[in-house]
Order: structure tokens, then sequence, then C-alpha cells
């Protein structure tokens, strides 16, 4: 099975540069135009079905992308980040450089949030359930995190060695057929290449 790994094109808040965990934040208008552009990839290399993290902002560029009736699940959200959610990751990192940065690595967390190993886990079920349905590419639209955590689930690199998923950007892994887990492609955007990903 193929995994296509969708993180979700740019939400309001994260043009603000604002935490957003599990808050449900819509598409900025950029957002929008970044899912639109990664359609034509998404149909040029088809998938069998679709899975799709339940916050609006993973709805809409779903929908946008052109995934037919995903399926929803909460079990695909973002990381709770507690406390955090809503602020601004500059007043964070003013307040304590290094809790945040901590964060990032997944060796920390925030206040009142989910811990990285309990959404590792969290997240790797959800695939694991997609597993028992045969499907060559499954289709997952979700979070920058969540493509975190599947890189951290199944080949053991954690997120203090990947950089940041990109808005609106493809990502391929390969499970199965006898061979350890391989990640095919990363941060791919049909229209530019992005090396300074927001987180």
């Amino acid at each position: 099975m193929r995994l296509l790994l969708v993180r979700h094109g740019q939400s309001e808040w994260n043009a603000e540069r604002r935490l957003q965990g599990q808050a449900d934040i819509g598409l900025s208008d950029l957002g929008g135009l970044q899912a639109d552009a990664l359609r034509p990839t998404i149909e040029e290399i088809g998938y069998c079905r679709a899975v799709s993290s339940d916050l609006e902002r993973v709805r809409e560029t779903a929908h946008r992308i052109g995934a037919e009736n995903p399926r929803l699940t909460e079990e695909l959200r973002e990381i709770d980040v507690g406390d955090w959610t809503g602020r601004a990751i500059d007043e964070i990192q003013a307040e304590d450089e290094a809790a945040y940065q901590s964060w990032r690595a997944g060796t920390s967390t925030p206040p009142r949030g989910e811990t990285w190993v309990d959404f590792v886990d969290r997240v790797i079920g959800v695939i694991e359930a997609e597993r028992r349905v045969p499907c060559r590419n499954l289709l997952v639209v979700c979070h920058g995190g969540v493509i975190r955590a599947i890189l951290q689930g199944y080949i053991g690199l954690s997120p203090a060695h990947v950089t940041p998923v990109a808005p609106a950007s493809l990502s391929a892994f390969r499970l199965g057929n006898g061979r350890p887990p391989r990640l095919e492609l990363f941060n791919y955007l049909p229209d530019s290449l992005n090396f300074g990903a927001p987180d």
C-alpha cells in the first residue's frame, strides 16, 4: 500500500503564525489556491479511497484536491497543543524558547496538551486499520504533525530530524510488499520548491 499524504493548505492561523492544534480553523485564500494547485497531481496519480481529518481546513483541502467522500475521523486531527492553542508562535518562543523547541522535537508537551507518544499511537492506529482493506494508493488528507507522526511510527524518524511539512504538499510512503516501510516522496509542491515551509 502506498500512502499519499497531503497536508492541508495554509489556514488563517498559519498565516498569522498561531498554533492551531485541534482548533477548527478554515483555509486562508492562499491555502485554497495551494490546494487547487495540487489537484491535477492527485488526479494523475489516482487513489482507491480517501481518509481525512474532520477539521475544516482539512475537509476543505480534501474537497479542493478532488477527494470524493473521504472517511472523516477525529483520530487524524493534529496533535492537541493544550494551553498553547491559538497562541502566537513568536510569543511562545519569547516566553520559553527551550520549551517550544523541545515540543517541536517531540520530547515535551505543552500544558494540558497531548504527548507525542500518544499522538503517534493514535495516528498509527488509523493507518493500521486502513491497511486491513486492500488499497493501492490510500489518500490521507491531514496535518503536518500527522505526517511527521507517520514517519516516526514506521521508520523511526523523529520530528527533530524532519523539516516542516509544507502546506498543500504531497508526501508518499510505501508500506508492505515484504519490504521495510519506505519514504518515497516528501514535501512535493506542483509549482514551486519550498525549503522554508512554516511549522
